[in-house]
């Protein structure tokens, strides 16, 4: 146990002084490791068996999707078709950011790739309608956390990988609280334009939404062949992934024809470095959740939960869950395969839904996400707008205490996130 405990003292140490992820883990496990005796072979042979589920094969294929979807300029149209909608209400600039998030996360499935595509697009233009950089950043990383609940879901897949949940139920138990979160997204913006007077964007013209909606439709139907894809059982996960790079590919080279062959290679090149990484790093992370494991860590986390919890109840347990996952989120990334792992032994012995429970630590990811020191949807959008992160973390702290709030209602209704996964099983 003090080794474990040395070992993420010393992760956590190199994450704050901003060490890449993956070399903090490689000395955190091969620490670990070492101060247990288990050195040899054993690292090797964890990290390729943490490789090895089927079930990642996914990941790569809509890492792809969303590279070539970003290098073929899909987050203009989509900004377009947004504009056209709702861009003319209070705060209207800030209504499409979050609206072209909800269209992306349908394509990209990740708050990296989100922003990728949406920050450059969506940051200046608020700032040249008056928005400051903080809060014009805020915004756009905020309505980023949308992506990783709808389908594909990169953070779903991961936890699917960890777990053995259904994969396809998890995209499924993901959609609802989705667009329920951007949905509660958009009218926390009502609320604070109508405060704050921030302007509108253009007026509403069915004209306008008609051309746009043409010029997006083939961009916007990727999700909804994916998701309809599985409803019905036409292809698995791993065969929707494959549809979804190849559709990414056939829209941006043959209609939209914004992807010359230079283009593909660089979104090819992207993609696989991008994937490079995160299998790395679910690899190590994978090695570090085994060796916590045979340190007796889960057991020390199943009596802390207990020690938190008041009564017998599944939402208090569930509650002390989230504070352990969201505290560790503020400074480890891979939070899934690094901390799942370390859960399970609770959640079996609680009889806690597994879906369920993934939505709730893709929540806890989201929120990571926007919380220093880690923070990285923070960093990435205020390098964008070219201000200091702690002045985005203020802008940003509406959005942060609604995410919250969220979180705890989905703790306390699990229906959110079951009801859809139940119903198409029957």
């Amino acid at each position: 146990m003090t080794g474990a405990l040395i070992a993420i003292g010393i992760l956590l140490c190199l994450l704050v002084l901003g060490v890449p992820m993956i070399a903090a883990l490689l000395t955190a496990v091969a620490l670990l490791l070492y101060l247990s005796g288990q050195w040899g072979l054993s690292l090797p042979q964890t990290m390729v068996a943490g490789m090895s589920s089927y079930t990642l094969l996914a990941l790569p294929l809509f890492v792809y999707a969303g590279s070539l979807m970003n290098s073929g300029g899909i987050a203009v149209r989509l900004f377009d078709f947004a504009r056209s909608l709702i861009g003319w209400t209070k705060g209207g600039l800030a209504q499409v950011d979050v609206l072209t998030s909800i269209f992306f996360g349908g394509m990209v499935g990740s708050s990296a790739a989100d922003l990728a595509g949406t920050g450059s697009v969506m940051i200046p233009a608020m700032k040249r309608h008056g928005y400051s950089g903080a809060l014009a950043s805020a915004v756009t990383a905020s309505s980023s956390g949308v992506g990783p609940l709808i389908p594909p879901s990169s953070p779903a897949i991961l936890y699917s990988a960890v777990t053995g949940t259904s994969l396809s139920a998890l995209f499924l138990a993901g959609l609802i609280p989705g667009l329920l979160l951007g949905l509660v997204f958009m009218l926390t913006i009502a609320w604070l334009a109508r405060r704050h007077g921030y302007p509108t964007y253009g007026r509403f013209s069915l004209r306008e939404v008609w051309k746009t909606g043409l010029a997006a439709a083939f961009a916007l139907g990727m999700p909804g062949l994916i998701i309809g894809g599985l409803v019905v059982g036409a292809f698995t996960p791993s065969e929707a992934g494959a549809f979804g790079a190849f559709y990414a590919a056939f829209v941006s080279c043959a209609i939209y024809r914004t992807l010359n062959l230079k283009g593909l290679y660089r979104a090819t090149v992207a993609a696989v470095q991008m994937t490079g990484e995160l299998l790395g790093i679910v690899a190590l992370s994978v090695a570090l959740g085994s060796a916590l494991s045979a340190a007796h860590v889960p057991q020390a986390f199943t009596g802390l939960i207990d020690l938190l919890t008041i009564g017998d109840s599944v939402f208090m347990r569930l509650l002390a869950m989230m504070i352990i996952a969201v505290i560790a989120g503020m400074f480890i990334d891979p939070l899934i395969p690094v901390l799942v792992p370390v859960l399970m032994p609770a959640l079996l012995a609680y009889g806690i839904d597994l879906t369920h429970f993934g939505v709730l630590m893709i929540m806890a990811v989201v929120i990571g996400q926007i919380t220093p020191p880690v923070a990285m949807s923070l960093i990435i959008t205020a390098r964008i707008a070219k201000v200091d992160q702690w002045q985005v973390f203020r802008a940003n702290m509406p959005f942060f205490i609604i995410t919250l709030a969220f979180t705890l209602v989905l703790i306390a209704v699990p229906g959110l996130s079951t009801w859809l996964p139940a119903y198409m099983q029957d």
